[in-house]
């Protein structure tokens, strides 16, 4: 085998690696919306703790989590988590002590909403 091959066949070995790398990452942290309507809010707290994060629905293309939609949630570390969820009508609820976990999806449908008011 020549000297090119050789190098050649290192490159293709380590692009194969990096690649099989990538594809073994995690998915990320998901929220899967449940609920019948779309959300146009929704933020996290540390259970308890009443310390809102951002909106997370502006990380999706059109602002808003449809029902049935997932959403990726970035910058939440695996624990337990408070919820307020806004909708269009001015609608918010609150879903309480949501376990998210690495690289899983957590889902909220209509009975996880409570403290609902318009």
């Amino acid at each position: 085998m020549s000297r090119a091959s050789l190098s050649m066949a290192v490159i293709l070995l380590l692009i194969a690696g990096h690649t099989h790398a990538q594809g073994k990452a995690g998915k990320g942290i998901r929220l899967w919306n449940l609920t019948t309507s779309t959300m146009t809010g929704f933020q996290l707290s540390p259970a308890g703790k009443q310390q809102w994060s951002a909106n997370l629905t502006l990380a999706d293309k059109d602002k808003e989590v449809d029902h049935d939609e997932r959403l990726r949630i970035t910058g939440i570390e695996p624990g337990s988590y408070d919820a307020k969820v806004s909708y269009s009508e001015a609608r918010q609820c609150v879903v309480r002590n949501i376990e998210i976990k690495a690289d899983a999806v957590f889902s909220i449908a209509d009975k996880d909403l409570q403290d609902c008011n318009k």
